[in-house]
């Protein structure tokens, strides 16, 4: 008898790690999905905006295999555990903010370290580094890309993994060696997956909160007025559940300028329709990725203008803040240089690069305490007292990640 599929992912899995060091094609090995689509990304060959797609983890009855087959190599009919949504961030260093947008979604991650490049490289430090700030603590490490080395380079290079994570709080992560292109190990990732990262207790009955990673527009050039829908939200739900037919409220909404200066102006509209594994829902709650069909303009949701954005119902948002108190808690050493510079103190008039939940910003110093700094929001952003914000400062030409900091009461 053939296992019903279960309709909603119950957790996110981010793909993080350096550059070109086998994300995207591990998560088409998973999934059979390509998430790099934009034009650029298929220019360039590099992941520029996260990218989304959904697995079913299996195994099969008769060998105990783990894959995300329907059927075994052995021949046997696999049986589903659970459905999964991938989160495929970027790697580039001048995509670190995307990055770090993105690990504020994730219940666990896979950090890829390429076999073939000494360990570590620059991004896969600043990845390590933003997964422990975020507060992230089930990570899995992939050995990826093992086809193009030796035995002996492959056995050097888990040895460098292993003292790259020995002093960090993932010392104990499991190391799983792979070649995503041909697909060598990839079951013994899906068990580790599925005995490292379980799925959290999550409460539906509490306020819902979205935290938007996408917006756009599904209507093609031409298409009849009465054809047109309403713009599409992609994200995920922190709590609570959504139900088509419900009055949301996104904050901090559209910006727009009044008076010299820029004003948010939350959006209401109601949702049309939910879509969470590919398939249409009345309801979803909170665990995996999700889309949500609104009645918004189009011109407002399309090139995801509304990312970074909360949802949920009216007046039971988190505040808007056009400037912030942070309590900041500074790292020793600058993230993902090349060489190795000290974290000097934060300084007045200094531009910060800050990002919390899905959203970011950018914040000017006009206040320094002992530990505390205030900072005047170049974008206003929607976050709860004690949400924890990254902070990144431009060292050179690039942002680098320099710790992080909780919004504290202003009162």
């Amino acid at each position: 008898m053939a296992d019903k599929k279960p309709l909603q992912p119950e957790i996110n899995l981010g793909l993080v790690g350096h550059v070109d060091h086998g994300k995207t094609t591990l998560t088409e090995k998973l999934s059979g999905k390509w998430t790099d689509t934009h034009s650029e990304e298929l220019k360039r060959g590099i992941t520029i905006r996260l990218g989304y797609a959904d697995i079913i983890t299996k195994k099969c009855p008769k060998c105990g295999e783990f894959t995300v087959k329907d059927k075994c190599d052995c021949g046997q009919n696999s049986e589903i555990l659970r459905k999964i949504s991938l989160v495929d961030a970027p790697g580039h260093e001048s995509l670190m903010a995307t990055m770090l947008s993105g690990a504020t979604i994730m219940d666990g991650a896979l950090l890829l370290v390429a076999a073939n490049e000494p360990c570590p490289q620059p991004q896969t430090k600043e990845h390590l580094m933003a997964l422990e700030i975020m507060g992230l603590k089930k990570i899995i490490i992939v050995q990826n890309k093992i086809d193009l080395v030796s035995e002996d380079r492959a056995i050097r290079n888990y040895h460098e993994i292993q003292e790259f994570i020995k002093d960090t709080p993932f010392k104990d992560a499991p190391i799983i060696p792979i070649s995503a292109m041909h697909g060598v190990n990839v079951g013994a990732l899906i068990q580790t997956i599925e005995e490292v990262i379980p799925t959290p207790n999550r409460d539906a009955s509490l306020d819902p909160t979205m935290f938007i990673a996408r917006s756009f527009d599904v209507n093609k050039p031409g298409a009849k007025p009465k054809d047109l829908v309403g713009g599409i939200l992609g994200g995920t739900l922190k709590q609570g559940e959504f139900k088509v037919g419900d009055e949301v409220e996104l904050r901090p909404g559209r910006i727009v300028t009044e008076h010299n200066q820029q004003v948010a102006k939350p959006i209401k509209t109601v949702i049309t329709g939910l879509k969470t594994g590919g398939k249409s829902s009345e309801t979803v709650g909170p665990g995996g990725s999700i889309g949500v069909l609104t009645s918004l303009d189009m011109s407002i949701v399309k090139s995801d203008k509304l990312a970074g954005n909360v949802a949920g119902h009216p007046d039971k948002l988190p505040p808007v803040w056009y400037d912030l108190k942070l309590k900041t808690n500074l790292l020793t050493r600058v993230v993902g240089s090349s060489d190795d510079q000290k974290v000097e103190g934060i300084k007045m008039g200094e531009p910060l690069m800050l990002n919390v939940n899905s959203a970011s910003t950018v914040g000017i110093v006009t206040k320094i305490a002992k530990d505390e700094v205030e900072c005047k929001l170049k974008l206003p952003i929607c976050a709860e007292i004690g949400a924890r914000i990254t902070i990144s400062r431009r060292v050179g030409t690039r942002f680098r990640l320099i710790g992080y900091g909780i919004i504290e009461d202003k009162k």
